[in-house]
């Protein structure tokens, strides 16, 4: 039988999460499978891969032909690094406790790698939150500066108005003070008069 280590697609609509699953050749990509032996998340940064390394291992020293993708998820968790040295102790290249310990040093240096990536992204992340919030601030103070500017624009036309309408009724109110005083004026006048009209009629 012909085996393929492939992705099957799993997750929801716009979030597609892939289980790593060992099938035959002739299956179809989401149908039946032999085994799954991990998943692989890709909207994360780094994509997240979880995997059974015992049975990638298996499978690829077996002869299980991988995708394309599939080979550089393989190859990104040492897969195909470890079967390179396990090939070299059967060689007699060098030793069991060389070859692993040459396969820790390139994990330390991909996990340090991944690590300064995932650092990276998240600062990138603070940063822009930080722009986000600086922009979202001015554009409150524009808000604020205009609703101040038509609160103050308000206020000066109600005093101009205010102003106004004092200035109408002081005008209004002069003709009647002066006809009241022309009045207060003309009516002694007139008791003089009828006063000294009245012994020249005796």
């Amino acid at each position: 039988m012909a085996t393929k280590i492939r992705l099957q697609r799993g997750g929801r609509k716009g979030y597609a999460v892939y289980r790593i699953v060992i099938a035959d050749v002739r299956a179809p990509r989401d149908g039946r499978f032999t085994e799954k032996i991990g998943m692989y998340n890709p909207n994360t940064n780094p994509a997240t891969v979880d995997l059974n390394f015992d049975r990638a291992l298996y499978w690829v020293e077996t002869g299980a032909e991988p995708t394309d993708t599939v080979r550089n998820i393989l190859k990104g968790e040492g897969v195909y690094m470890m079967k390179h040295l396990r090939g070299g102790v059967k060689k007699g290249a060098f030793d069991e406790a060389t070859a692993l310990k040459k396969f820790e040093d390139w994990k330390a240096g991909k996990d340090k790698s991944n690590e300064a990536i995932r650092v990276n992204e998240e600062k990138a992340k603070a940063e822009l939150a930080k722009k986000n919030l600086e922009e979202e601030k001015k554009v409150n103070e524009a808000i604020a500066k205009k609703v101040a500017d038509k609160k103050a624009a308000a206020n000066a036309a109600a005093a101009e108005a205010e102003a106004e309408a004092a200035a109408e009724a002081a005008a209004a109110e002069a003709p009647a003070a002066e006809a009241e005083v022309a009045a207060e004026e003309v009516a002694p006048a007139e008791e003089a008069k009828a006063e000294e009209e009245a012994p020249a009629a005796e």
